[in-house]
């Protein structure tokens, strides 16, 4: 499918899919585009999204980029998700170990240039995983911040070339945990030590009663996003 058949498809599904359920929205991603991966951060929406997707299409190959600066609970939760759903997630390395990262940027780059650090863990390692798919799943919602305001459940993702699918876009917080409760889904337990949103270990503070849930993500800086999405 050329770009110009993409956004045809697109153009021409975006309101039936806006109307339609995240399980919905799934569904016809994977039958459409059976080369299709899924993005998973091990959050309270993307646990909800390993959830679904195990129950509508257990084929699907679902990564994790493991930038070796993650919580250990989060490494945890990833082993028990695989436990309980008996998968192997994908897991996508940066280029560089942290010690070489350390030996050409210098030490705890993540503080001396944020930006440079999600580049070289995060957005390459994206960019060369997603070369093998036309299609990705995110777990995106559309509350989470201005920069996010605008997803779509289907849309073109230019920074990748490929199609993007957002089921839960729609969905607040409380819709999330609300599927976790009903669903006896496995989340990450930093959730309940005032983490709503979990990024690297050394990037990510506790959420203070008031603040906004993604204020502990690069906490003291004017970086908001890793640059994952537009």
């Amino acid at each position: 499918m050329n770009l110009l058949e993409k956004e045809r498809l697109i153009e021409e599904k975006a309101e039936e899919l806006e109307q339609a359920t995240p399980e919905e929205v799934i569904a016809w991603a994977v039958q459409t585009f059976p080369n299709i991966t899924f993005a998973c951060s091990f959050g309270a929406e993307d646990v909800v999204l390993v959830d679904m997707l195990q129950k509508i299409s257990p084929s699907s190959d679902i990564f994790y980029l493991d930038t070796d600066f993650h919580f250990a609970e989060t490494y945890a939760t990833r082993d028990l998700l695989q436990a309980r759903y008996e998968l192997e997630f994908v897991r996508v390395s940066p280029k560089l170990t942290p010690e070489e990262q350390a030996h050409q940027y210098g030490e705890a780059l993540w503080k001396t240039d944020p930006n440079t650090c999600c580049n070289l863990r995060k957005v390459e390692p994206l960019t060369r995983i997603l070369s093998n798919y036309e299609a990705w799943i995110t777990g995106i919602r559309r509350d989470q911040a201005p920069t996010r305001a605008n997803a779509k459940k289907i849309e073109y993702d230019s920074k990748f070339g490929l199609i993007k699918f957002n089921p839960i876009a729609h969905w607040t917080s409380e819709d999330v945990w609300q599927y976790i409760r009903q669903n006896e889904v496995i989340y990450n337990p930093l959730h309940e030590r005032n983490y709503p949103s979990i990024g690297c270990e050394y990037c990510t503070r506790q959420v203070m009663p008031g603040e906004d849930p993604r204020a502990g993500r690069w906490s003291g800086s004017e970086k908001t996003e890793c640059g994952l999405h537009k």
